[in-house]
């Protein structure tokens, strides 16, 4: 049984990305692992300082919800990252979290595989390809991890516009074999 740390970084209720994340630990918890999705949607994560007090301390001088995340973040064996894509990139929200996971930079994280799931209007197959590079280079500071596997929903704008989407039941077994 893995510890499957899922976090959806879209700012909308039902977003297309979230459901993702949702298919995703669906597929994960009846595989048998122990799966948590938080949401950024009414978190507070300030932006980074970059102090680096955090690569002495392990913990960020900020005090907010990024701290209990990177908590999280670190005791699991798997992380996930579900975002929508704006302009081509991941989420304001998901970078910002991402710039706060430093202090896992020095730690003992336990986590080794890594998944991003997105979601956008444009369907065109090279759409995430910046999301999925900005997530490579945090995945790069980190050599006990690699990217495991990316799902890409296009062609959604509503929230919930398609229930039917094929990256649904590609994520989800991506999460049955996580």
């Amino acid at each position: 049984m893995k510890k499957i740390l899922i976090v959806s970084a879209s700012p909308r209720m039902n977003s297309n990305s979230e459901a993702l994340a949702r298919a995703f630990a669906q597929g994960a918890q009846e595989a048998g692992h122990e799966t948590e999705l938080i949401s950024l949607r009414g978190k507070t994560v300030n932006f980074c300082r970059g102090c680096f007090v955090c690569q002495e301390k392990q913990r960020c001088v900020i005090h907010d919800d990024a701290d209990a995340i990177c908590r999280k973040a670190l005791e699991a064996d798997v992380l996930v990252f579900a975002t929508p894509i704006y302009y081509y990139e991941m989420s304001g929200q998901l970078k910002t979290l991402l710039d706060r996971l430093n202090p896992l930079f020095p730690s003992d994280y336990a986590f080794r595989d890594v998944y991003l799931l997105t979601s956008a209007a444009e369907d065109e197959e090279s759409v995430p390809q910046r999301a999925v590079s900005g997530v490579e280079g945090w995945i790069e500071c980190f050599e006990r991890a690699k990217l495991a596997g990316t799902v890409f929903m296009g062609g959604v704008t509503a929230a919930g516009e398609n229930p039917a989407h094929p990256a649904l039941d590609l994520a989800y077994r991506m999460g049955k074999e996580a």
